[in-house]
């Protein structure tokens, strides 16, 4: 088999077998076959498009090509939930211990954030000595006694995706519905659950801006996933303004503590309970969406959503004192108040802009070796369809110094756009597949 004939055939539009595609993807992992010519095959891709039996046979290449993780000595059906992320989503934080105290074994492998705010890590970390460095002994274990774990992504967890998506990267080959949904997947299928819950978003802060490109992705990630013989949900939700109020790492785990005893905000609920209740009915624990619903919004009532968070933290080194005093959370010397110039309805908050906020202040990575500052970040105090008067708060900008709070303050006041007349409402929740 030669990497020249492969890539003469997709040139031509032809299928790739399960055999070329394994070749390829084996051979550019190990080093054998080189850059340009991979290259040259994802143009060719990115143009030809995948079959939907391509598009299965290169996201499980790639799930194979490190390692995968076995599951199996976890106790009952084990559901992921993977959002294509956005700003203020703190989704895991709350969502974990909720979906843990209803029976429903969490075992979440997460990453670091690049970008506008941390990622699910980050944000734990903003519990003192909280590590996500676990042995999978240890992480199936402590699954097993307090039903979650969170852990850090091993570097062996689909090594040809990594490469691949470099290399796409610089090579204006990103855009494909088939490569990333394919890169998406071959990580969630190594990660060896059972069933897994999709969160696709949609609006300017999201990854897909249109509905309809969510919509493709959320389709193209389903049908590999039962391909692949999982059970598969998606939900494609609002990601046009910040979910929740809170953007930035300690902040955004306060909310989630909020939600955890039913102080959270609108949207944020909603979401952790559409999200939670598939995945209720996806581990077998309800028959309808009424009962799983139900189920959640107990386990936050009694308080057991919110003692699982605790458990989790003290069971990964982190005080659990915090859970319940998140004044403990590291906190910002500077709030800074961002005031309207005007009268009238907040019509749109551009998502994108917000989250630059937070990365001016120290809240994200520009590089992967940027440092966080867990304490920084904002909180909205208005979001899209709120009066508003001249003078009133629209966010509290929490900064470690005046030169940066003023910058964002600045930064944020441009992003949020203020009308005489209401917007237009949009469904919070767009579709589930």
């Amino acid at each position: 088999m030669r990497m020249y004939d492969i890539i003469l055939k997709k040139r031509g539009g032809g299928e790739l077998s399960e055999e070329e595609i394994r070749f390829f993807v084996q051979g550019y992992t190990e080093g054998e076959i080189p850059d340009y010519q991979v290259s040259a095959l994802m143009m060719a891709i990115f143009f030809q498009k995948m079959t939907e039996r391509e598009t299965l046979a290169l996201t499980m290449a790639m799930a194979r090509s490190g390692d995968m993780l076995d599951l199996s000595g976890i106790h009952g059906i084990k559901v992921d939930k993977h959002s294509t992320g956005g700003v203020g989503d703190k989704t895991s934080l709350a969502l974990g211990p909720m979906t843990a105290a209803c029976g429903i074994p969490v075992a979440k492998m997460s990453g670091r954030g690049l970008g506008h705010t941390g990622g699910t890590i980050d944000k734990l970390e903003s519990f003192p000595g909280f590590s996500t460095a676990l042995t999978t002994e240890r992480f199936i274990e402590n699954v097993n006694r307090i039903g979650i774990a969170i852990m850090g992504q091993t570097a062996d967890l689909a090594p040809a995706d990594k490469k691949l998506y470099a290399l796409r990267d610089v090579t204006a080959t990103v855009d494909n519905m088939s490569l990333i949904a394919s890169s998406i997947m071959s990580k969630k299928l190594a990660a060896g659950a059972d069933a897994i819950v999709l969160d696709v978003k949609t609006g300017s802060g999201a990854f897909m801006k249109s509905e309809a490109d969510a919509r493709a992705l959320a389709e193209e990630m389903v049908k590999i996933g039962r391909n692949a013989g999982r059970r598969m949900t998606a939900v494609i939700s609002d990601m046009d303004q910040p979910l929740g109020y809170a953007i930035g790492n300690a902040l955004e785990v306060k909310e989630a503590i909020d939600t955890l005893q039913g102080r959270g905000p609108k949207d944020f609920v909603e979401l952790c309970l559409v999200l939670g209740s598939r995945m209720l009915m996806a581990g077998g624990k309800a028959e309808q969406e009424g009962e799983a619903r139900a189920m959640l919004q107990k386990v936050i009532a009694d308080g057991s959503a919110l003692k699982k968070l605790a458990e989790l933290v003290e069971a990964q080194g982190g005080d659990p004192r915090a859970v319940y005093d998140p004044r403990q959370l590291p906190q910002a010397p500077i709030q800074l108040p961002v005031t309207a110039d005007a009268e009238g309805y907040v019509h749109h908050i551009d998502c994108q802009e917000a989250g630059v906020c937070s990365l001016m202040l120290g809240g994200g990575r520009e590089t992967k070796n940027s440092c966080i500052d867990p304490a920084v970040g904002l909180v909205l105090h208005k979001k899209a369809g709120d009066s508003v008067k001249a003078g009133e708060t629209l966010a509290v900008i929490h900064a470690a110094g005046w030169e940066q709070a003023e910058a964002a303050g600045e930064h944020f006041r441009a992003a949020c756009h203020i009308e005489k007349d209401p917007p237009m409402s949009r469904p919070f929740i767009v579709d589930i597949l």
